[in-house]
C-alpha cells in the first residue's frame, strides 16, 4: 500500500516549509535514509530523509512551492501503484488552495481571451502556472517534458520567446518601433488600451528614467528567514518593554591576552580565538554570578534556567540565525573557539540542526566588525536579555591623572523590564565590565 509523504513540523513556530529540490524524479527507487527532498523553514534549510522504501510514485510539489505542516507532498509505493493525482487534504488541516491563495492553486477556468487563464485539463507544475502567468504564456501551447507530458518549469521558461511574440502582439507599429530605439522590453510595459494594448505613450513612460541615474524600483517577497526575524522583532518590540543600559569597557588587557592566547590556541583547535570567544565567557562568568538575568518569562512565571546557554547572533544575506553555544560556563576558550567558529560556518550554510537553536536563555550580538560605537539591540524571546556589542576603538581617556589612549569597546544591554530590574542590570553589566578589563581571571 503507497505511504504518504509529509512536510514535516520541524520547529514550534514552523507553519509552512517552501521546497527546495528533490533529490527523487517519479519512478525512481528510495531507501529508507535516503534524502528526498530539501526544505527551507522560518529558521533553516534541511534535508528530509525517507522513513519507507519503494518507488516515488507523486510528486505533488516543485520548486519554490510552499507546502503547510502535516501536508501530503508524494507517495512511495510499489510500482504500478494508483495515487490521487491531486494532493490530498490531511484531518485538522486545510488543502493547499487554503493554506497560500495564489492564481495557480486555484480551479483553473475555461480557455478565455485573458491567455493567463489555463484549463484544468493541462498537467503542470503549480511552478509552471506561475510563470506561465508571469510571461502570458499559454500552456496549451508548451510541451511538457515531465511524466505523462506534464509541463515543468524549465519547459515554460524555454517557451519564453513565444511569449515575448504574444506581447508584442498587443502594442501597436508605432510602439514596437518606439521600444526597438530606446530599447524597452514589452514584457516589463503595462499597457493603457483595452485588454492591455501597449501605445507609444506607455513605452515612453516605462523607458524614461525618475531622476537622473536612477535605477528601476526592485520588489522582493518577504519570506523565509527575513519574515520569520521580521515576525520575531515585531513580536519582542511590542511585548516586552525594552531598556537598555550603555557602557565602554576598557579591553587593553583582554587584547594583551589574545595575543599571548592566539598561538596555542590556534595550534590546538586550527581556529584563532576572537574577541568573541573572549567576551562570550566573560558574558557566562558573569551570568553564572547574577543568576536574575539568566532566565526567561513564561505565562506568568519567572523561570530561572540552571543552565547557561548563550546564542550567537550570526548575519546572513537575508536575516539572521542564533546557534546557541550550551553551557558556555563550562567550556574553556579553546572549546569555545571551536564551538563558535563552526556554529557561525553551519548557519552561513544553512546546516544548522533545530535542536542547535534552541534552548537559549541569553544572546550576544556582536557588530566590533563595523563602525559601531554602540546599540541597542532586540530581545531575542522567550530571554529576557541581550547583549550588543560594538567596535573596539582607540580613544583618550582620563586615567592616573594624564589623558592616554585606550582600546575602548562600547556595549549595551537591553533587558525586558517586566522580568528584570534596572539595578540588577546594572550589577551584572558592572561585574562584565570588571571581568573583561582583568580578564585573567577566566582562566583561573
Amino acid at each position: 500500500m503507497a505511504k504518504e509523504i509529509f512536510m514535516p513540523k520541524l520547529s514550534s513556530t514552523m507553519e509552512v516549509g517552501t521546497l527546495l529540490q528533490w533529490f527523487k524524479e517519479e519512478g525512481d527507487l528510495v531507501e529508507v535514509g535516503e534524502p528526498l527532498f530539501e526544505i527551507m523553514t522560518d529558521k533553516i534549510n534541511i534535508e528530509v530523509e525517507s522513513y519507507e522504501e519503494g518507488t516515488l510514485l507523486k510528486r505533488y510539489f516543485e520548486e519554490d512551492d510552499e507546502v503547510p505542516i502535516n501536508h501530503v507532498v508524494g507517495y512511495i509505493g510499489e510500482a504500478g501503484e494508483e495515487v490521487p493525482d491531486s494532493p490530498p487534504g490531511e484531518s485538522g488541516v486545510s488543502s493547499k488552495p487554503a493554506a497560500r491563495e495564489t492564481p495557480e492553486q486555484q480551479p483553473e477556468p475555461e480557455m478565455t481571451e485573458n491567455p493567463s487563464e489555463q484549463p484544468e485539463k493541462v498537467r503542470a507544475t503549480p511552478a509552471a502556472r506561475r510563470v506561465a502567468r508571469e510571461r502570458e504564456i499559454h500552456l496549451t501551447e508548451v510541451d511538457g517534458s515531465g511524466p505523462n507530458g506534464r509541463i515543468h518549469q524549465a519547459d515554460v521558461e524555454s517557451f519564453a520567446p513565444a511569449a515575448a511574440a504574444a506581447v508584442a502582439s498587443r502594442a501597436t507599429p508605432l510602439a514596437e518601433k518606439v521600444a526597438a530605439a530606446e530599447g524597452v522590453d514589452l514584457q516589463q510595459v503595462a499597457g493603457t488600451g483595452s485588454r492591455g494594448k501597449i501605445y507609444r505613450a506607455d513605452v515612453e513612460k516605462a523607458g524614461k528614467p525618475a531622476a537622473l541615474g536612477a535605477q528601476p524600483a526592485k520588489r522582493v517577497k518577504m519570506a523565509g528567514i527575513r519574515k520569520a526575524v521580521a515576525e520575531r522583532m515585531l513580536h519582542s518590540k511590542t511585548t516586552a518593554p525594552h531598556v537598555t543600559l550603555n557602557s565602554e569597557i576598557d579591553m587593553s588587557e583582554a587584547v594583551a591576552m589574545r595575543k599571548q592566547l592566539l598561538g596555542p590556541i590556534e595550534q590546538q583547535t586550527g581556529y584563532r580565538l576572537s574577541y568573541t570567544e573572549i567576551i562570550l565567557k566573560a558574558t557566562a562568568h558573569a551570568l553564572k554570578r547574577h543568576p536574575n538575568i539568566n532566565v526567561s518569562l513564561e505565562g506568568n512565571e519567572i523561570v530561572h534556567h540552571g543552565a547557561i546557554n548563550i546564542g550567537l547572533a550570526v548575519a546572513l544575506e537575508n536575516g539572521l540565525l542564533v546557534p546557541v553555544i550550551k553551557d558556555a560556563d563550562r567550556k574553556g576558550l579553546a572549546e569555545l573557539t571551536i564551538a563558535c567558529k563552526t556554529a557561525g560556518q553551519a548557519a552561513k550554510a544553512g546546516k544548522l540542526k533545530p535542536d542547535e537553536m534552541s534552548g537559549g536563555t541569553f544572546t550576544i550580538s556582536n557588530l566590533g566588525m563595523y563602525a559601531v560605537d554602540t546599540f541597542n539591540p532586540v530581545i531575542n524571546q522567550p530571554e529576557s536579555a541581550i547583549l550588543g556589542i560594538g567596535r573596539i576603538n582607540e580613544k583618550p581617556v582620563a586615567l592616573n591623572g594624564q589623558i592616554v589612549l585606550r582600546p575602548m569597546m562600547g556595549v549595551g544591554l537591553s533587558f525586558d523590564h517586566r522580568v528584570i530590574d534596572g539595578a540588577p542590570a546594572a550589577a551584572f553589566l558592572t561585574d562584565l565590565k570588571a571581568v573583561l578589563e582583568n580578564p585573567f581571571e577566566l582562566l583561573i
